[in-house]
């Protein structure tokens, strides 16, 4: 068994299964000619059931022919023109590379003497983030495994910086349509039910800053401590981008921190023509980002970025086998000093990798490119008498739902929306997203992909008007 194990004397090896790999994948994605086969649950599942684990293959060959059964051929492929649902983006060649080779050389980012080069690497690409937003010279951050994580850890720093010992004084404000991360993290940090105030957003899905200071002021009269804001600069539903210039003014008056979530928005960083939408990040106290959403980098590619690189150390404890309080007067780089995880992958080889082929001037031009479309998209469905679209897009999202001109009933025109992406999903023609907007459902294009086209989304809001548009002649008959 230790012909398998990665080293000098199976570098041709590897070399060789790598390659066959790679070929399998690279023909699975030439070939592929829609986001989707289709594939039921009960249809794909007795296939992984009737694998037995315990009985190997022996075989790489053998193994790729049945992970094609089982995997790559009913894939949900992102980088197709027609999946237009999650914020999941097309990947860049660059970051693949990178990927591949950070899964062979395995650095653990936790400390110097695991990862050398590449804690030097990530902190040269923390300094460059903190850069863009302009967080200023006592700026640091750290990468994690995505959003979720970075907004936990960035609300940890601003529990631990309210100094307070009753945890359920404290409150945290966010508008009503944040990432649902508040509140699971607000619940993880031991803080109370009613620790996170949502706040009402206006009509273009952006927190409203006359409520924000309402709450503020309320908040200080009941004796209680503010928290943090948190401002998010891309919301997932929406894409809207909450006004940050006003929120950081209310944050600087009440005294609280200030965190912006931009894991969906972090794109404007890198963009040629949209930067200014960003303006008033570089006055947050923290800032997540997500390069693996409008970066086009890999799962998983995030980060936690702080203005003040001295709060970090809420997040610090030191083990004698790892990094033990010398190390610091020593001045060895361990990364575990800032994170919340212990092992960590070497995610920054990704987009040093983009950075270093494309520049971040061609990620711009790539995530102005869907900013773009998104703008015509909006268009199209204004103009579209068959559809109701919610807001025009900041970013790269258009809520909409088909609207039956002989249907009046909401719940009727619900269930007819429910049904068209169910069964366009079903037909695997392409991928759309759902969600609730003032209690009704509606249907949701996240456009991450710049190969996608107008045409590509004149002809999926066809598609899903025809879905509509048979599930409700079904109904009537049903009920005729």
């Amino acid at each position: 068994m230790r012909s398998h194990l990665l080293n000098d004397a199976t570098a041709e090896q590897y070399r060789r299964s790598v390659t066959e790999g790679v070929e399998r994948v690279a023909a699975r994605i030439a070939t592929t000619d829609r986001p989707f086969t289709g594939i039921a649950v009960d249809a794909l599942s007795p296939r992984i059931d009737a694998i037995d684990l315990d009985r190997p293959l022996h075989d790489t060959a053998a193994v790729l022919d049945e992970l094609e059964d089982v995997y790559l051929r009913d894939a949900v492929y992102f980088h197709h023109p027609r999946y237009l649902a999650h914020l999941n983006c097309p990947v860049v060649i660059p970051a693949v590379l990178g990927e591949a080779v950070l899964s062979a050389v395995n650095s653990s980012l936790d400390t110097w003497d695991q990862s050398a080069g590449g804690t030097l690497i990530e902190r040269k690409l923390i300094d460059w983030t903190t850069a863009r937003i302009g967080l200023g010279p006592a700026a640091d951050g750290v990468f994690t495994s995505g959003g979720t994580q970075s907004n936990l850890q960035a609300l940890l720093l601003a529990r631990e910086e309210a100094k307070t010992e009753n945890l359920a004084d404290l409150r945290v404000f966010a508008s009503e349509v944040s990432h649902f991360s508040v509140k699971k993290s607000a619940k993880l940090l031991g803080l109370g039910p009613d620790a996170v105030v949502s706040i009402p957003v206006d009509h273009d899905k952006r927190l409203q800053t006359v409520a924000l200071a309402r709450e503020l002021e309320r908040c200080a009269q009941d004796g209680l401590v503010p928290m943090a804001v948190v401002a998010t600069s891309g919301t997932t539903d929406f894409g809207s981008i909450d006004p940050l210039p006003e929120i950081a003014e209310l944050c600087e008056q009440y005294g609280v921190w200030m965190h912006v979530d931009a894991a969906y928005g972090c794109g404007l960083l890198a963009s040629l023509k949209y930067r200014d939408r960003l303006t008033g990040i570089e006055r947050a106290d923290s800032v997540t980002v997500d390069y693996h959403k409008s970066f086009f980098q890999p799962v998983s590619s995030s980060a936690v970025l702080v203005r003040d690189a001295a709060t970090l150390r809420h997040a610090t404890y030191h083990a004698e086998y790892l990094n033990p309080r010398r190390m610091v007067q020593e001045r060895i780089p361990n990364q575990v000093d800032k994170s919340l995880q212990t092992t960590r992958r070497f995610d920054a080889l990704k987009l040093w990798m983009t950075l270093r082929v494309m520049g971040a001037d061609g990620i711009g031009q790539l995530f102005d490119e869907v900013c773009d479309l998104a703008a015509e998209g909006w268009q199209l469905l204004a103009a579209d008498p068959r559809f109701d679209v919610v807001v025009e897009p900041s970013l790269s999202t258009l809520v909409f739902r088909y609207i039956p001109a002989a249907v009046t009933d909401p719940a009727e025109i619900d269930r007819a929306n429910l049904y068209a992406r169910k069964a366009l999903f079903a037909s695997g023609d392409a991928v759309v997203a759902g969600t609730k907007v003032a209690g009704r459902h509606y249907l949701k294009f996240t456009l991450l992909n710049p190969e996608t086209t107008t045409a590509d989304i004149a002809a999926v809001l066809d598609l899903i008007a025809g879905h509509a548009e048979q599930y409700l002649g079904e109904s009537l008959d049903r009920a005729s």
